[in-house]
């Protein structure tokens, strides 16, 4: 997990992206375009605001006043070169961590270590498994793997949080595909493939839980949880191919907006995932992610209707088939966020038996 900072123009502090309010602009739109301008960055804006922070800010006039400022997840999918404020700032990545401690503001620090509460184990081990499980299947030895693998029932956590990294990978890909352009054949190749992948775990998962003799939860728990989780990357399949099958080029903000929500969906699920390894200390931690996992299924419903009514003053009188298609892709888009509450329920459900 990294973050995205620049520098101040004034002092050369550490900073997020920020600016004022646009006339005509959401606020979360407003933040991607300040992100563009100040770091030169592309991508998707969760409508979500993560949370709030107070800072003085140093006026030109020589005021120094408290300004409000709403934080949003973005998700970057592309770093431009070149860029409005390049020659006045610089920009850098850093771990989460380190962020937190370069950024001046109490409050600033406290949300950005919110955004993830722990450091968990690198996503290489995941991606081991993951690499494991399909050489597996190619090379036709997934019995004897499995074999090996039964008695270790932390195996069972692996590959819960191997899928929602397939998960985050599915929905990045997705919102750079929502993002229309060139390689949006690349980006419903990577859905795909990456929805093989969940297929792959999903089954293994289910094998497993037939030949356990103990489990980490009730069995039907597990594959409940694992179905969820599973049902939510199909949805972003059949989305990547409603988009193929129609030839789409270009996507209204409503839908990237909805995007958005499920990078920061994805983000959350994956943040979940190792803290069922002890569930009764991680309990309230799990609450939080469930609830604001609610929440953007909440929003995502408002966004899915003003789409909708937008799409049918653009289309209704003049162009049927287009409104046809566009109501099929934003179903498709509510039905991939419904899947993570789906997946939040299950968890909320797990935390309800074991803390």
């Amino acid at each position: 997990m990294e973050v995205l900072l620049v520098t101040s123009r004034g002092t050369g502090r550490w900073v997020l992206p920020k600016g004022n309010r646009m006339k005509g602009l959401s606020p979360h739109a407003a933040a991607a375009r300040e992100a563009l301008e100040e770091a030169g960055i592309e991508g998707a804006a969760c409508p979500a605001a993560l949370g709030s922070y107070r800072y003085r800010k140093q006026l030109r006039t020589g005021a120094a006043l408290m300004v409000d400022v709403d934080v949003y997840p973005f998700a970057v999918t592309s770093e431009l070169a070149e860029w409005p404020e390049r020659a006045q700032r610089e920009r850098r990545w850093f771990p989460l961590p380190e962020a937190a401690k370069l950024v001046d503001e109490p409050d600033l620090r406290v949300l950005m270590r919110g955004f993830r509460a722990a450091e968990f184990a690198t996503l290489d081990t995941k991606g081991a498994l993951l690499t494991r499980l399909l050489a597996a299947k190619e090379e036709f030895r997934m019995f004897h793997w499995l074999q090996a693998l039964l008695p270790r029932k932390h195996q069972f956590f692996d590959m819960f949080e191997a899928h929602a990294q397939t998960l985050s990978a599915g929905a990045a890909a997705l919102t750079r595909l929502l993002q229309g352009g060139a390689g949006m054949d690349q980006h419903i190749r990577e859905i795909t493939e990456r929805e093989d992948e969940a297929d792959t775990i999903t089954r293994e998962v289910k094998r497993s839980v037939r030949r356990s003799f103990l489990p980490p939860f009730d069995r039907g728990s597990i594959t409940s949880l694992i179905s969820a989780m599973d049902d939510a990357i199909d949805e972003m399949l059949h989305t990547a191919r409603a988009t193929g099958l129609y030839e789409l080029r270009e996507f209204p903000p409503e839908m990237r907006d909805m995007g958005a929500i499920i990078v920061d969906s994805a983000r959350l699920l994956a943040e979940a995932m190792p803290l069922l390894r002890n569930i009764h200390a991680n309990a309230a931690r799990l609450h939080e992610l469930t609830g604001r996992l609610v929440r953007l299924e909440d929003q995502a419903d408002d966004i899915h209707a003003k789409g909708l009514k937008t799409a049918f003053k653009t289309h209704g009188a003049t162009n049927p088939m287009g409104f046809i298609v566009a109501r099929e892709l934003f179903n498709h888009l509510e039905r991939v966020i419904d899947r993570f509450e789906d997946v939040a329920n299950e968890i909320d459900g797990l935390v309800i038996d074991h803390a």
